[in-house]
């Protein structure tokens, strides 16, 4: 694993100031492509591109595919369509090379597939590109081993040989029908060992147990669903009528379970869109404002329902106004963690939401008894008085469990609207239990004052 530092990026761009090419390759020539990218996100831009191009071209395509997208954008602006075509897209998997051209403009796209000269590699990549993002057709790479039931154990290693040239890894061996059906699967060790001749057929050799598998429109977290409730390491897809398109590997259920990951913690800190640090000042500032401004109305409309109370009468309600929102806030955002996390992998089903309710709504009743006795002693202690002592623990009790509850039915109602519930983790919650737990309190406190 490379050890970034910012010496060795000092050092290597004084290299590349004095051109000393031999000295960079012999400096990054032999890292992983994932470091060398690692490397590229430091660099400056024209710096990139002048050690980009003194990569072999078998190395430089894998280094393309690891690299961030603003960097990677760059790279591809200084290079032809044909040489991204016949440099780039040739050597990588149909789908990376799909997932890095769909970034340039249409016109861009047109021209780099009218410069690849195998047919069947352009068609794969036009097919690959009219599925929508965040699909498993998206996903699927078109580079696969396949076998048909038909064929001897002769013709199916000569058919392997062939297809394997354009596969790094080999992980699994399709059977498929005249129709290009998916059959079932073949290990190669059956094929090796278990056949008695090489004119055995291949029907007699495979496995015709029912596949995991998914549609090309399935949603990118059913495929991540998939392979992890089967622990499986390569994903067929198919179509509507059964047909072998392509097969998800593991290596891009991981990158997608981490774009999610990644966007979903930016969703629950409040943030609206995908950035990075190092994007620029009017990229953040848009991403974060939004909510920024939603919490800013919430404060406003916090002010007013305090004004709308007489607190002049009994201005030591306002002491545990800060307690009263903050608990609020805190029980909503757990209870809210805790269902998003169980819609995502799935073990909160649609028909649960009604049981899911009465749990939370247990819970926060403990929580709201413990807490509220903790208040009501501690505040009785402090001599606040009996009446603002139990104004604060009934409040406390009442916020705790209608936060409890809250936090539990907004995801879900988002999840049914196929609103990503992640939203409702950030500051959605705390603002409005903070509005709510304010009314909770005041109300409360009035009625109590009416009885002392």
């Amino acid at each position: 694993m490379l050890n970034l530092s910012n010496e060795f990026i000092e050092k290597l761009q004084e290299q590349i100031q004095a051109g000393k090419d031999q000295e960079i390759l012999s400096v990054i020539g032999d890292l992983h492509p994932a470091d060398i990218a690692e490397v590229f996100d430091e660099l400056r831009g024209e710096e990139t591109a002048f050690v980009y191009k003194l990569l072999n071209k078998e190395l430089a395509a894998d280094v393309l595919v690891e690299l961030e997208e603003d960097v990677r954008e760059h790279l591809l602006a200084s290079l032809t369509s044909r040489e991204i075509a016949t440099e780039v897209i040739d050597r990588i998997d149909s789908d990376d090379a799909a997932d890095m051209i769909a970034e340039l403009s249409n016109e861009k796209i047109e021209e780099i597939i009218s410069h690849i000269d195998d047919q069947e590699q352009a068609s794969d990549l036009i097919d690959l590109l009219n599925y929508e993002e965040g699909t498993a057709g998206s996903l699927m790479a078109k580079e696969l081993v396949k076998v048909n039931q038909n064929w001897t154990v002769t013709q199916a290693i000569r058919e392997m040989r062939r297809q394997a040239e354009d596969l790094e890894n080999v992980y699994t061996i399709y059977v498929v029908d005249d129709q290009d059906k998916l059959l079932g699967k073949l290990s190669l060790k059956t094929l090796l060992f278990s056949a008695s001749t090489t004119r055995t057929i291949i029907k007699d050799l495979y496995n015709p147990k029912e596949l995991e598998k998914v549609l090309a429109e399935d949603d990118s977290e059913k495929v991540i669903h998939v392979m992890d409730k089967y622990d499986l390491v390569a994903l067929p897809v198919t179509n509507d009528g059964g047909q072998l398109l392509g097969r998800i590997t593991i290596d891009d259920a991981v990158d997608v379970l981490r774009e999610e990951a990644d966007k979903d913690y930016q969703m629950a800190s409040g943030i609206s869109e995908d950035v990075e640090s190092d994007d620029s000042i009017y990229t953040l500032t848009r991403a974060r404002l939004p909510w920024l401004l939603i919490g800013l109305a919430g404060g406003i409309a916090g002010a007013y329902v305090i004004g709308a109370f007489d607190i002049e009468n009994n201005p030591r309600m306002a002491l545990f106004i800060p307690l009263i929102a903050a608990m609020g806030g805190n029980v909503g955002v757990q209870s809210a963690a805790i269902v998003v996390q169980g819609l995502a992998n799935s073990s909160i089903r649609p028909d649960q939401v009604a049981g899911r309710l009465v749990k939370e709504l247990g819970v926060g009743l403990l929580n709201g008894i413990i807490c509220g006795a903790i208040i009501l002693m501690a505040s009785i202690v402090l001599n606040f008085g009996m009446a603002i002592s139990l104004t604060v623990s009934i409040s406390l009790l009442t916020v705790i469990t209608f936060a409890a509850l809250f936090g539990t039915f907004v995801p879900l109602v988002l999840n049914k609207y196929k609103i990503d519930p992640a939203l409702a983790t950030g500051p959605f919650i705390t603002t409005a239990n903070d509005i709510f737990g304010l009314i909770i309190y005041f109300v409360t406190g009035n009625l109590i004052a009416s009885m002392f």
